[in-house]
């Protein structure tokens, strides 16, 4: 079968899933005809997804959550406002994603969170079945149990905006759940790449970290200036700085490297992370306790089903003394490697039957 993939660009989690599934498909006889990714000014795209990918990649602009003027939490209000007034211009992307799902010839379009491939099946009607995959798909099940504030309610909204159209919606967990049929919402394990399922981990002694925004940085040089014996490796989406930049012995920041990120993360001692799902799931695997700092209503929600799993904990701000606290007596979940490990079988059997 024929497969299409259309990617939300923001972050490095839809990237690297889009990455994973593609190998999976590939392997059993399947074709990617092509890597449909949203970009943004605010954004670039990773080498490591360029360079990894064997499907053509095409960009579009599309809709992007802007950070805050401190560079920190994404401003949900301020994001809105943007995206409406800018709204004519996605007109144009609309019209680009449904003439590449008409050209490609694909059986299948795999949305990985993108909110326009859901305006587009809207506006133009497209017969090619879709499939939406994303951890935010679980937040509408009618089992997940988190009391929905305002924000989360707009964040519940917009998934159901990227998933207009679709045949059913693979929920990505942390854990095994019951599917909910009313929402047409399929429970499968996270999609965590090969080179993860294959590494070893071992402890070290320094901490692991990514930040989506760089002004966390001042929370980890705050706390790095009272605790300059434990050693940091911090990722960071500051191209500007170049790939390394060393602050001083002990800190150390890097833009995003996916052979880099997984060496860092097979070695440390723990890991704190803006609560991306990807590497939550990652981190889970490798057996490392971990810190959340959301930046966001999506990441909020993130860490709140992280955390009722026992996986991590969560702050407001990156308070690495509470993660080496919680690493003291961490005890890695035994049941979680096998549950990623059966995510290559559940989901190709999702994709393969939706025709």
């Amino acid at each position: 079968m024929k497969y299409l993939f259309i990617v939300q660009g923001e972050g490095r989690g839809h990237l690297t899933q889009a990455m994973t599934l593609e190998n999976m498909l590939v392997s059993h006889g399947h074709q990617v005809v092509g890597m449909l990714v949203g970009k943004s000014k605010a954004r670039v795209i990773p080498e490591f997804f360029t360079r990894g990918v064997k499907a053509p990649i095409h960009q579009f602009m599309s809709v992007n959550f802007l950070p805050s003027a401190k560079n920190r939490r994404a401003d949900m209000g301020k994001s809105i406002l943007y995206n409406l007034v800018t709204m004519p211009k996605y007109q144009k992307s609309m019209q680009f994603l449904k003439n590449a799902i008409k050209d490609s010839g694909a059986d299948v379009v795999v949305n990985f969170y993108e909110l326009l491939t859901g305006l587009t099946y809207l506006l133009y009607n497209i017969r090619v079945p879709q499939i939406c995959i994303g951890h935010q798909y679980l937040f509408l099940h009618k089992d997940f149990g988190m009391t929905h504030n305002a924000r989360a309610s707009v964040l519940n909204f917009y998934s159901r905006m990227t998933s207009i159209g679709a045949s059913r919606h693979l929920a990505l967990s942390f854990r095994r759940m019951p599917d909910d049929a009313g929402h047409n919402i399929r429970v499968v394990p996270p999609l965590i790449r090969r080179e993860v399922l294959d590494t070893v981990p071992h402890k070290g002694e320094y901490i692991h970290g990514y930040m989506l925004n760089a002004g966390f940085a001042s929370d980890v040089m705050k706390w790095h200036h009272h605790h300059p014996e434990i050693e940091l490796r911090f990722f960071w989406d500051k191209w500007s700085e170049g790939p390394v930049k060393r602050y001083d012995d002990t800190l150390t920041f890097y833009t995003l490297d996916d052979r880099e990120f997984l060496n860092q993360m097979a070695g440390c001692r723990a890991y704190a992370s803006t609560a991306g799902f990807e590497s939550i799931c990652e981190a889970a695997y490798l057996g490392k306790p971990i810190l959340m700092v959301p930046s966001h209503v999506e990441q909020e929600c993130n860490a709140y089903d992280a955390t009722r799993c026992g996986i991590g904990i969560s702050a407001k701000e990156f308070d690495l003394s509470a993660l080496l606290s919680f690493a003291e007596g961490f005890v890695p979940d035994a049941a979680f490697p096998d549950w990623a490990r059966s995510a290559e079988d559940m989901i190709l059997n999702e994709l393969e039957s939706c025709v």
